[in-house]
């Protein structure tokens, strides 16, 4: 097993380890990143590439893929390392240093690392096996990759989270028709998307849930939906269904690591620095929780400088003060 030494290790490249990253190059540490999957980007790239992200000050309806494109662009400036496809396997912190072990028979030695995993591992949430029929062979489609797929075709979107709203709202630019079906009245999903359905033409059934999925001869699925605690049932024809349930989350791995940092919620419980319980161990993200805390992408984002701030003052007491980005240039992956 190959060991080498890094300043930091930060685990996870979606958004906020990718930014994190790249704030931790301006601090001139010598950083790597380790992702668990071939492709950067966490959720917003693998579960909702084509979402309008709203909460990202500046970049109002930018979409998942757009996001996490431009934050890979600005990591790439300052040669930050990059390991895809690689699993920490074992974390171990001591008054002196971290060790991070890896399933890729190699061990990094850092002065800090930090958490920016999300919620773990993720897939989505699927139907019930005895939901659609043995005669549906396809059309169920659980993540959005190709919004041309959908070119004038009829859509029926299951769920009422915010990834169900603005998959709807999204799919009625190509589709022919989009429906959208939710078993409460209400929707939980901000205000202003669930506004934008009406006024792009999507058909909301609410509160109505799936009984069966069949296919018919025309090779179109058809859902048998009933009125929730009503009598009302209906069939509804389309081309494709897309469920938007969420996804479910594994932190199995995390669960595993010698470190065993204090947890709430089932994240990692930590203090104003973003610092956990366990020395030279920082959280940030949706892998952090604390009082009050909003599970917001542009929360992650401003979480990032704090713990790195954090970790320079105190395993790096000789680098130089913190300096405003307008004071900084770029050229050729170095700071100027």
């Amino acid at each position: 097993m190959k060991t080498r030494q890094m300043d930091l290790v930060i685990i996870g490249a979606g958004p906020v380890g990718l930014f994190a990253a790249y704030y931790a190059g301006l601090r001139e540490l010598n950083t790597v990143v380790i992702e668990s999957l071939s492709v950067v980007g966490g959720q917003p790239q693998n579960l909702y590439p084509y979402k309008e992200i709203l909460d990202v000050p500046g970049l109002f309806g930018i979409s998942g893929d757009a996001l996490v494109e431009n934050l890979e662009q600005q990591r790439t400036q300052l040669n930050s390392h990059l390991q895809l496809a690689t699993t920490v396997i074992d974390v171990q912190a001591s008054l002196d240093h971290v060790t991070v072990v890896t399933d890729q028979q190699e061990t990094i030695e850092a002065q800090a690392v930090i958490v920016a995993t999300g919620k773990g591992a993720f897939q989505p949430r699927y139907l019930p096996e005895t939901l659609a029929q043995p005669s549906v062979s396809g059309g169920i489609d659980y993540v959005l990759t190709d919004l041309d797929k959908y070119h004038q075709r009829d859509v029926l979107v299951l769920g009422g989270g915010d990834t169900a709203v603005d998959l709807a709202n999204q799919l009625t630019k190509t589709a022919a028709h989009v429906t959208l079906v939710h078993r409460r009245q209400q929707f939980r999903a901000l205000e202003h998307a669930v506004q934008q359905l009406s006024s792009n033409g999507v058909s909301v059934m609410t509160p109505y849930a799936v009984e069966a999925i069949e296919q018919n001869s025309e090779q179109k699925l058809v859902a048998a939906v009933h009125e929730v605690h009503g009598t009302k049932t209906q069939t509804l024809v389309a081309d494709y269904i897309l469920p938007s349930y969420g996804f479910r989350s594994d932190n199995r791995v995390v669960e595993q690591w010698t470190i065993q940092p204090a947890l709430a919620r089932q994240k990692m419980l930590v203090n104003q620095q973003l610092r956990t319980s366990i020395p030279r161990v920082f959280a940030i993200g949706d892998a952090a929780e604390y009082e009050n805390k909003a599970e917001l992408i542009a929360t992650g984002l401003g979480e990032a400088p704090i713990a790195i701030n954090t970790i320079i003052n105190d395993y790096f007491p000789t680098a130089r003060g913190i300096v405003h980005s307008s004071s900084l240039q770029i050229r050729d992956g170095q700071l100027q």
